[in-house]
């Protein structure tokens, strides 16, 4: 794993970080993660190292012993750091996040009771109705990897 790999940020670019490692991928399913992510769990790896390379993340203090930091101009979810301890970065914000697998579930007493079940609903494929629809989305949304400046498409 290159160092060029452990890069991220978020969706505006406002915001960017290089972490020289990353330690054990995991996904949380305590109420404030939900919350946080905006999801039905929160995805979370270590990351040792961490160098923020443009911006810094604005933190909201979530409870008495952590702050979750987040992008200030585009609300992305960034880390979780725990009083004393490394920071966690936010697996989708990785511009690699298929690198960071999940390895173990936390907190399952706030799981949702409609988890478990999630990857057996059915799969609605793209449709040759929908594809002008697909085809007119341009994503404004930062390139996973670096640029020059924030905001940059390339």
């Amino acid at each position: 794993m290159s160092q060029n790999e452990l890069t991220g940020g978020c969706q505006c670019g406002a915001v960017r970080f290089r972490a020289e490692s990353l330690g054990r991928p995991s996904i949380c399913h305590c109420r404030m993660c939900q919350k946080a992510f905006g999801g039905f769990f929160g995805p979370l790896v270590t990351g040792h190292g961490v160098v923020w390379t443009r911006g810094q993340p604005k933190l909201f203090r979530s409870s008495n012993l952590a702050n979750r930091g987040f992008c200030a101009d585009c609300g992305t979810p960034l880390t979780y750091q725990a009083d004393g301890h490394e920071v966690e970065l936010s697996i989708g914000a990785l511009d690699h996040p298929e690198l960071a697998a999940p390895t173990i579930q936390v907190n399952p007493a706030d799981r949702l009771p409609y988890f478990e079940g999630l990857a057996n609903l059915p799969m609605q494929q793209r449709s040759a109705e929908r594809e002008p629809f697909y085809a007119a989305v341009v994503s404004y949304q930062h390139p996973d990897h670096d640029t020059t400046r924030s905001g940059d498409s390339a």
